[in-house]
């Protein structure tokens, strides 16, 4: 059985499909969760309020989506 294995010669494709799809979530989710952390905070634990915490979230959600986009020819 062990002599079958051959270093190299397994498909991955579905592991690479996998392993990209996780990466695209969690580059997308941490944007998130950043985002979601600026205006909660700015809320609730300054005395700025809604406003200001909403507008800094929109803030860090645009530059966020600027730098994590994917880029023309960066592909696997």
């Amino acid at each position: 059985m062990a002599s079958e294995y051959h270093r190299g010669e397994m498909d991955i494709s579905e592991q690479a499909a996998t392993y990209g799809v996780f990466m695209l979530l969690t580059k997308w989710g941490s944007l998130a969760i950043a985002a979601t952390l600026v205006l909660l905070t700015l809320w609730f634990c300054t005395p700025a309020g809604f406003i200001p915490g909403f507008i800094s979230a929109v803030v860090v959600t645009v530059v966020g989506i600027i730098v994590l986009r994917d880029k023309p020819g960066e592909g696997h």
